[in-house]
């Protein structure tokens, strides 16, 4: 009998939360059953569209103090963020392998790591993952984005699962593979069966009622690995 696949880790985008009330919504979905907390930030130059800074991040962290809080900097300089994102309370913090390639990109990887802040790299649907290979092994995540990034609520691009392939099995026991763009309960079987173990999803959470996202929590997150029985 086969071991049922692990349950995946849920990282609701407080991009589509709702921002006149912040902090309830972050701990209703914490409350739901979410791992942690994915916060989108945008320049308005890497990526068409401007989101937030670190004085929100610092408010979700003070309204949730125990909170993973998962930072993923959608900006054409990544270097100028750091310092903000950390004093912010960011946990995990992780840049696009677009803008920075070669020593640049391990002397950035070294600098939020130096931090004491966990690190991740990021690809979009059109970059090849052949380009985050020479990074895999210094961070503790990589970010498959399933849409172009820039708006919330577009269409999930099947496309992009099959760069699991590659990056799954370079990864270590104690790094992930995240995935971020229109997941929803409907795909999230399949996006767990290519790899994935952190799933981050905006309207598909936050766009539900309160009462209504613990089931889409559940559904998106899968089955917890049980004893198998002999």
């Amino acid at each position: 009998m086969a071991t049922p696949p692990a349950r995946a880790l849920v990282a609701p985008s407080i991009l589509a939360a709702d921002f006149a009330d912040l902090d309830g919504d972050c701990r209703d979905v914490l409350d739901a059953g979410a791992d942690l907390l994915h916060v989108d930030i945008m320049d308005g130059h890497f990526v068409p569209n401007l989101s937030i800074g670190p004085a929100v991040c610092g408010a979700v962290r003070r309204a949730c103090p125990g909170a993973f809080l998962d930072v993923h900097l959608m900006v054409t300089d990544p270097d100028m963020f750091v310092d903000p994102f950390v004093d912010a309370g960011a946990d995990l913090i992780s840049f696009h392998v677009e803008v920075r390639e070669g020593m640049p990109c391990r002397d950035l990887i070294k600098r939020i790591r130096d931090k004491g802040v966990k690190t991740g790299i990021v690809l979009n649907p059109p970059t090849a993952a052949e380009r985050v290979m020479p990074y895999v092994d210094l961070v503790d995540l990589v970010l498959v984005m399933s849409v172009n990034p820039g708006f919330g609520g577009q269409a999930f691009i099947p496309e992009v699962l099959d760069k699991a392939r590659m990056i799954k099995p370079a990864l270590r026991a104690d790094q992930r593979l995240e995935i971020d763009g229109g997941v929803s309960p409907e795909n999230a079987q399949q996006v767990r069966d290519a790899g994935f173990d952190v799933l981050v999803a905006g309207s598909a959470v936050f766009g539900l009622a309160r009462g209504a996202r613990g089931e889409a929590i559940d559904r998106i997150a899968g089955p917890t690995t049980s004893p198998v029985s002999s």
